[in-house]
């Protein structure tokens, strides 16, 4: 935990929290923080500084806070990503978050197995929880928007050309295709296929709606690590 992360209902003055959480657990076992230690936090979607301890029992912790400064910017991103398998769904909101993505919308595609979309980590109880590990792991504030489109084709035959209007499109997908560009200063929008990639007839329609294809060279990535090096790369 590089940040610690303070909701709105941890505030018991303006500039005191109590807590008792995991996070206490985390200040406890880990940090091993003591009265009048100073630790990194952040307002969940406000302003990072800096929090000094100055009560500490075996049940919680209170902290005297000062905010005042801005959490990182984010990608000029909006990230398209095909549905990942559940074990590794929770990963790639960690990832996402990390990386300063601002939103992320999860598609349907032909090789999305129907049983995922059953999975609790789609719960958004869930997904806020995986996102909030990923913002305490690159000291950041402020949530990615997640978004849940489980038809493919009125998804990209009506909203995504003017999503992707104006922006870079591109299309993250296997073979003889461009090489993706590096160090991008502009708006991109970007899709990432399943395991195995997009068939034929999803990429012609992301094409028609503004998005070309780009690849990264002849090695098939796994989804996890496909939006690592594209981000990276792109950025």
């Amino acid at each position: 935990m590089n940040l610690l992360l303070l909701e709105d209902a941890d505030f018991v003055t303006a500039e005191t929290v109590v807590l008792r959480d995991r996070r206490f657990v985390h200040m406890q076992d880990v940090q091993r923080v003591e009265v009048g230690d100073q630790l990194r936090v952040g307002r969940l979607g406000g302003l990072m500084g800096t929090a000094k301890v100055i009560r500490l029992t075996q049940g919680e912790a209170e902290l005297s806070v000062t905010l005042d400064l801005p959490p990182p910017a984010k990608l000029p991103l909006t990230l398209l990503l095909a549905l990942p398998r559940p074990k590794m769904l929770r990963r790639v909101f960690q990832t996402v978050a990390t990386m300063g993505v601002p939103r992320l919308i999860l598609l349907n595609s032909y090789r999305v197995e129907k049983s995922f979309w059953q999975t609790p980590f789609l719960e958004p109880a869930a997904i806020r929880e995986q996102l909030v590990l990923g913002l305490e792991q690159a000291r950041d504030t402020v949530l990615p928007e997640v978004l849940i489109e489980k038809r493919f084709k009125p998804f990209v035959e009506d909203r995504l050309p003017a999503l992707a209007h104006g922006t870079l499109g591109l299309v993250g997908h296997p073979g003889p295709w461009p090489p993706c560009p590096r160090n991008i200063d502009r708006q991109v929008t970007l899709a990432i296929g399943p395991e195995g990639g997009w068939i034929p007839y999803e990429v012609e329609h992301l094409q028609n709606a503004g998005l070309e294809p780009v690849q990264l060279g002849e090695r098939i990535l796994r989804v996890e690590t496909a939006v690592t090096a594209l981000l990276a790369r792109l950025f």
